[in-house]
């Protein structure tokens, strides 16, 4: 059985692409710009169905287009041009950001100074469970600005510790779930959904999707104004998410001496402060502090990147061992890389200006105003997540193809529109049990049931999408388009 559905998981995505390919090239189109859709389009299949890892899977794409020399423009298709088009998306700052700051999530890991900042709120903030809900959310909030990887975060240095603690107060998957672990559970995967769309570094697709959007024509948002925009939104949810969990799971446990006692021994194993965690502390800070306003002193955000590495590397939070061994790293590496080349090809042969040229009519045609069919895109971007089980997927798919949607509507903002759909990504994350990385993780701690998990994501997804449209783009569009 294992080996049929393995087969069909290759057949899916090769045969879409083949049968695209045979298919006559629309009128306007070029043929070898259909051709690369079709092969586009089979990435995006293969990085759904993932038949091989996603970032295998984008580094067969990019050298299908190299072989075949569809991916630069018509005029430049010699074999230099096509490789030299391929290889292009490794060498982009953007895939080097999100590359090197992995490792300033290892040296949150190695250094201990992430599961310090997680205990300490614990034993300040568990005396009730309300309060283990804000503790959790809070240890979040602290890590997300540093840490691009929600999985890496949520599931790799939160989780852990979190899933300690019901043990304590006997609240176990198979026996009182429901007493503390289903609440923690939730507010686990539910906050980082929140924070993952807070911060521009708080989730790697961001990153990509803004390296997909400037491919398209978007001018570039800074990393203050990605915060700004998004504050009204981001404060609301973050302050509303545990106690509107406490509600909807209701723990039956409403104090937790136990968590917090358990929080505080731990701490003293750990003992006080070493130098490692106060020097990763300190580069954390410079690190955030160069992002926010680097511009103003010609530091770009990769640089600063790149800098905060060296540093954990000099001082030894990290070894270089470490640095040259971290597969996540060099997975996600490949994957970006290959996806920013290929979302660049579609610019190069032409086919986003043919689909801008395709939809600028109909969507006219609609009669809704500008900003009435800007908040439609953004809900069906939002709600199509459901079918995805990659937040990369998604944007590799669909990002290109709103914003030239929105591209052909006179009236629209388009930097606005990028940004609105970008801001979303981290959010609809809590649709699903699959919907981003550490979902599976905080699921498949068994405190929650599938069909817990679906309601619950229906109704917080759909707060999430509503505080995005309401509070987040008026804000822009009357205040914060000042910052972008």
């Amino acid at each position: 059985m294992s080996q049929i559905l393995s087969f069909w998981r290759y057949l899916v995505p090769v045969g879409v692409g083949l049968i695209l390919s045979f298919l006559p090239a629309p009128e306007g189109l070029s043929l070898a710009a259909w051709l690369y859709f079709s092969v586009f389009i089979g990435v995006v299949l293969g990085l759904i169905i993932e038949p091989v890892p996603a970032s295998f899977v984008a580094v067969i794409g990019v050298a299908l287009c190299v072989l075949l020399r569809i991916g630069p423009s018509p005029e430049h298709v010699s074999p230099s041009a096509a490789i030299d088009w391929g290889l292009k998306g490794f060498s982009n700052k953007t895939v080097w950001l999100v590359f090197i700051a992995f490792m300033l999530g290892l040296g949150y890991e190695k250094s201990g100074l992430g599961k310090r900042i997680a205990l300490w709120l614990i034993s300040h903030l568990g005396k009730t469970t309300l309060g283990l809900g804000y503790a959790v959310a809070l240890a979040d909030l602290i890590l997300a600005p540093f840490i691009p990887s929600n999985s890496a975060r949520s599931g790799g240095i939160i989780y852990p510790i979190v899933a300690n603690i019901p043990p304590l107060v006997g609240s176990y998957p198979d026996k009182e779930p429901q007493k503390l672990g289903a609440y923690l559970m939730w507010v686990g995967i539910a906050i980082t959904c929140v924070t993952s769309s807070m911060f521009f570094t708080a989730l790697a697709p961001n990153l990509l999707a803004m390296e997909t959007a400037l491919k398209s024509n978007v001018p570039e948002i800074s990393w203050l104004g990605w915060f700004l925009a998004f504050l009204p939104a981001g404060v609301v949810l973050f302050l509303l998410t545990p106690y509107l969990a406490y509600h909807l799971c209701k723990p039956t446990l409403k104090g937790s001496q136990e968590a917090c006692a358990w929080a505080k021994e731990e701490l003293k194993k750990m003992g006080k402060m070493h130098h490692k965690e106060i020097l990763m502390c300190v580069l954390s800070l410079l690190t955030l502090a160069l992002w926010i306003g680097g511009k103003a002193f010609g530091v770009q955000a990769t640089t600063t990147a790149l800098l905060a590495m060296v540093l954990m590397g000099v001082s030894r939070i990290i070894s270089w061992k470490d640095i040259i061994s971290n597969s996540a790293a060099y997975n996600i590496f490949f994957l970006f890389g290959g996806l920013i080349t290929l979302a660049s090809g579609l610019k190069s042969v032409g086919f986003l200006q043919y689909l801008g040229d395709l939809t600028q009519s109909f969507m006219v045609n609609l009669g809704f105003s500008s900003l009435s069919m800007v908040v439609i895109l953004v809900i069906a971007f939002y709600l199509l997540h459901y079918f995805f089980a990659s937040t990369t997927a998604h944007v590799s798919a669909l990002l290109t193809l709103f914003i030239s949607m929105g591209a052909g509507m006179a009236g629209v903002n388009v930097q606005e529109l990028a940004l609105f759909l970008m801001l979303g990504l981290g959010l609809m994350g809590i649709l699903t049990p699959y919907g981003t990385g550490p979902s599976l993780v905080w699921y498949g701690s068994h405190y929650i049931s599938g069909a817990q998990f679906w309601k619950l994501g229906l109704i917080f997804g759909l707060l999430y999408l509503i505080a995005l449209c309401v509070l987040c783009v008026p804000w822009v569009e009357l205040v914060a388009h000042r910052w972008l």
